[in-house]
């Protein structure tokens, strides 16, 4: 008898229990402790997991289970969804999976998976001083680029004049078309509207001393020496600028520039060159259109409201304008028109690839342009108080 008891034990130690195996696995099971050996490839096209094939693994009774891939050849979503399926069963039998014997690969797309990615440690944050010597950097190369942009834009402007420019004539007339007859009606409307608020402000102020006559030489020098070129540089600021930004900025996210490149085409006389000739030629007309119509609305508000005859609106205007204060007028529609081009121009060329980008571009070009207006206004008046004009 005990002869057979020993007999039957050793033939048992001998002929230990068969593995579990399915297509592309083979589960060994120790006790507790069971592993998982990975072969072959695992390609969903090719492969598929059987409906049985998790109950079968968890029904070992083991604790713990771990993998061995040394033996993976090729695999793709197939073998990550059976690792999620085989994960998902196991935290619900309270079962732990050690992932080590997985590729690395395996197992941050499994971690992605379950969406237990660990959050990215925070970087030092950097001090005060290197983060104003990396903005102090960063507006000197943006300084630099700005100063190559007006460089080659007075370059080839000069060129464009004689007619050595690889600028297309057709690109320059659509241009000037886009930033003068175009613009005419918002030019009209507000440059009428700010002629008439100039003349209503002066009026109330003008009435308490009986000088309404001098209604007519506040409108008058009020729209030629600033407010003129000031809101139609504004104007074209949000119409042209942000529109040009915005233009070059969709060519740089659908890869046109980089086919410009490749071509050889120029970008700077295709794309920069026409729109900057456009607009700073076109200013000086629209200031002077804007000029005319903000003294019309400023004349009907006083022969409406003041009682003035027309006649001597027109002799008091013309006695208060001078020809210096159409030249200071003329100057600051042209620097402001080379300004709000070039701006928009080089937003544009830095811009990203992203539609959001060129939202972004387009509101960035407004901005900087408008800025820019106020700050060499700024200048022009203080230049003009220093000269006596």
């Amino acid at each position: 008898m005990i002869k057979a008891l020993i007999k039957r034990q050793t033939s048992r130690d001998e002929n230990p229990p068969p593995a579990l195996q399915g297509r592309g696995w083979v589960a060994e099971v120790d006790g507790d402790h069971a592993t998982i050996t990975l072969s072959g490839d695992w390609i969903a096209r090719i492969s598929g997991l059987e409906a049985d094939a998790v109950p079968r693994i968890l029904s070992t009774g083991a604790h713990t289970i771990a993998f061995e891939g040394s033996g993976l050849g090729q695999w793709d979503s197939a073998l990550i969804a059976f690792l999620s399926s085989l994960r998902d069963a196991a935290r619900t039998g309270g079962i732990a999976l050690d992932e080590e014997g997985l590729p690395a690969s395996a197992r941050r797309l499994l971690a992605l998976a379950s969406g237990t990615i660990p959050p990215a440690t925070r970087a030092k944050g950097k001090s005060l001083l290197v983060r104003t010597g990396l903005r102090g950097l960063g507006f000197t190369a943006e300084a630099a680029e700005v100063a190559a942009l007006v460089g080659a834009a007075c370059l080839r402007g000069g060129a464009a004049i004689r007619g050595r420019s690889l600028m297309r004539g057709t690109d320059l007339l659509s241009c000037m078309r886009d930033a003068g007859a175009a613009a005419l009606p918002i030019v009209t409307v507000v440059n009428v509207l700010v002629g008439g608020i100039l003349a209503f402000v002066g009026a109330v102020q003008l009435r308490r001393f009986g000088a309404d006559i001098y209604v007519a030489s506040l409108v008058g020098i009020a729209v030629v020496r600033e407010m003129a070129a000031l809101m139609t540089a504004i104007i074209m600021s949000g119409r042209s600028g942000g529109a040009y930004a915005a233009t070059i900025a969709t060519m740089q996210g659908s890869e046109e520039i980089d086919a410009l490149r490749a071509v050889g085409i120029p970008l700077f006389d295709y794309l920069v060159l026409p729109r900057i000739l456009a607009l700073t030629g076109m200013m000086p007309i629209l200031y002077l259109y804007g000029c005319a119509v903000g003294i019309f609305g400023g004349f009907v508000v006083a022969v409406a409201t003041l009682n003035l005859s027309p006649m001597s609106f027109i002799e008091e205007t013309r006695s208060a304008i001078s020809g210096s204060q159409f030249g200071l007028g003329l100057a600051k529609s042209l620097t402001f028109g080379g300004l709000i081009a070039i701006a928009g121009c080089r937003v544009g060329l830095r811009a990203g690839r992203s539609a959001a980008d060129v939202g972004q571009a387009a509101t960035t070009a407004v901005v900087a342009s408008i800025v820019g207006v106020i700050v060499l206004d700024a200048i022009f008046a203080i230049c003009a108080n220093a000269l006596g004009i």
